[in-house]
């Protein structure tokens, strides 16, 4: 399947004192990103969205260059490698066109917050997971 894409606008309240998108931002950017990638995955029900849910277990990102403000939004390239019984690993790239500023690493468990504790995925969520595999 093709790498999601999705458009993220910037806020001029993301800049910090340099001119450039603060550090922290990022994070809420990729945040975004995976809820629109994985929307079809939350459940309605709110006891099964507590016993079938996610955390991010472990996030890196790498800061290429600068991001400045501007009117047109970035593109937020996604694809899922490494999927696993209870974990899988979202790449992204925050760009622009061939210019890359951000390429981060987010591995994903499903977690059940009823019982506590790191669950193995649905064969259901398991095949949306995939579908996002290069």
């Amino acid at each position: 399947m093709p790498r999601y894409n999705h458009p993220c606008p910037l806020r001029w309240a993301d800049m910090d004192a340099n001119g450039h998108v603060n550090n922290a931002v990022y994070s809420n950017y990729l945040e975004d990103t995976r809820f629109r990638m994985f929307s079809d995955l939350v459940p309605t029900d709110p006891t099964e969205r507590l016993a079938c849910n996610f955390v991010v277990r472990e996030q890196t990102l790498k800061y290429l260059r600068p991001l400045t403000y501007r009117e047109e939004p970035v593109t937020i390239e996604a694809w899922v490698e490494d999927v696993k019984g209870a974990s899988f690993t979202i790449r992204c790239e925050i760009k622009d066109g061939e210019d890359v500023y951000v390429e981060s690493r987010t591995l994903i468990a499903g977690f059940d917050s009823i019982a506590n504790r790191v669950r193995r995925f649905q064969e259901s969520e398991r095949e949306v997971i995939a579908s996002f595999a290069e």
